[in-house]
């Protein structure tokens, strides 16, 4: 399999870091804000973007984990570890590590708007642009121009690095 790498250890970090600190400097004035992570690689993105913003900020931020069929997002139900009036009046910001077709981030998004939450933004490590679905990120860590064959790895942790395959 022939791979390329597009994003270091360091540079994912980099990008992680640029992104906590423009959902802090638009979220300043909160007291308190959500991020809510689609469950893999978009809840540990979560986590070190909630590590971050609590490292730079005052701002209490709240995680939690969006289990969702990533598949068949249509026919499953979503879980949250929260209740919605955890969320309720609040800045929800949904993260990823790939943004591809959008269908998996507007089904999290959908979830949300049960509750009358403040504001939903998006986030995603990799912005693909490929959307089918009316999504687009807020906060992104890289937008890549890629074939629709192409596929994009996202490995955190041990080998941690960004490919295209």
């Amino acid at each position: 399999m022939n791979r390329t790498q597009i994003l270091s250890a360091k540079q994912i970090q980099q990008k992680l870091n640029r992104i906590a600190w423009q959902i802090f400097e638009s979220n300043y004035q909160e007291s308190s804000i959500i991020i809510a992570g689609i469950s893999g690689n978009g809840f540990v993105i979560a986590k070190r973007l909630t590590s971050i913003i609590k490292d730079i900020s005052d701002l209490e931020v709240l995680l939690t984990e969006i289990k969702i069929n990533k598949k068949e997002p249509f026919n499953s139900p979503i879980e949250l570890n929260i209740q919605e009036k955890d969320y309720n009046g609040k800045v929800v910001i949904l993260a990823d590590d790939v943004i591809n077709s959008g269908k998996t981030m507007i089904y999290g998004v959908k979830h949300f708007l049960n509750v009358p939450v403040k504001k939903i933004n998006t986030t995603a490590l990799i912005d693909r642009k490929h959307l089918r679905f009316p999504i687009r990120t807020d906060y992104a860590g890289l937008v890549l121009s890629t074939s629709i064959k192409e596929h994009v790895a996202v490995e955190l942790g041990e080998n941690e690095g960004v490919y295209v395959e």
